[in-house]
């Protein structure tokens, strides 16, 4: 969509994954990601199972951040002349102030935050959406994550906490770590939220559902999915 739809367009996708960890383009495995812990996967109830846990590089920049069911992803692909770090951040915030999220906000980051206070301990911010971009010359990407419901919080502070961390030394982009916690919504009043906003912002809203068989067939996805295929055994 970032290189095939038209240069005045402005689309809104919003998609959830199967847990994985995504890395940056310009992020060190090695230094992001518990590999160990990402091999054993998330317990399901049968003790002797697991469930599989990718790994996966994106093409944008930023940090690395943890996807699941609970998780909903927003993208937004827009001219150049329309992108802003927060104006689409923004967007977000409001349909979750909408929803009666309190206290969210968009921090000197572009992170989405939500601002508490803790009897014990003060006034405490919770992370709970961190986005990246990529520009091109005739395109820009701006998307970002927003934790739901995730059932996996506890979990996600160890698969993105590396035990070589300390040990090596590299180039690349380090993640920003933050505290994190979950907004509460359901996906489809966030969807709903979300596209409300977009359309207020751009007016008529063009609706399509993707099908993933659909996306498989088409032969820049392919393109992709093959470069991914060939990354995963190098």
């Amino acid at each position: 969509m970032l290189q095939h739809s038209h240069p005045d367009s402005t689309v809104l996708f919003l998609y959830r994954n199967r847990p994985c960890v995504v890395i940056g383009r310009n992020q060190n495995p090695w230094l992001e990601v518990n590999l160990a812990s990402l091999r054993r996967g998330l317990p399901l109830p049968s003790r002797s199972l697991a469930e599989q846990i990718d790994l996966v590089r994106r093409r944008s920049g930023g940090g690395t951040v943890f996807h699941d069911l609970g998780n909903i992803n927003w993208s937004v692909i827009c001219p150049p002349a329309l992108f802003d770090r927060n104006r689409h951040a923004l967007m977000v915030t409001r349909a979750l102030r909408y929803l009666g999220v309190a206290d969210v906000r968009v921090n000197e980051r572009h992170d989405i935050v939500v601002d508490s206070y803790d009897s014990s301990s003060g006034p405490v911010t919770h992370k709970v959406s961190g986005s990246a971009y990529k520009l091109t010359r005739l395109r820009s990407l701006h998307h970002g994550t927003c934790l739901l419901s995730s059932p996996n919080l506890r979990r996600i502070s160890g698969l993105l906490r590396s035990p070589a961390e300390g040990f090596i030394k590299a180039r690349g982009v380090e993640s920003v770590r933050s505290p994190i916690r979950n907004v509460g919504v359901e996906v489809e009043d966030f969807v709903d939220a979300v596209t409300k906003e977009f359309r207020d912002m751009y007016g008529a809203v063009k609706e399509v559902v993707v099908d993933a068989d659909e996306a498989r067939a088409t032969d820049g996805v392919v393109k992709g999915l093959r470069e991914l295929e060939v990354s995963s055994r190098s």
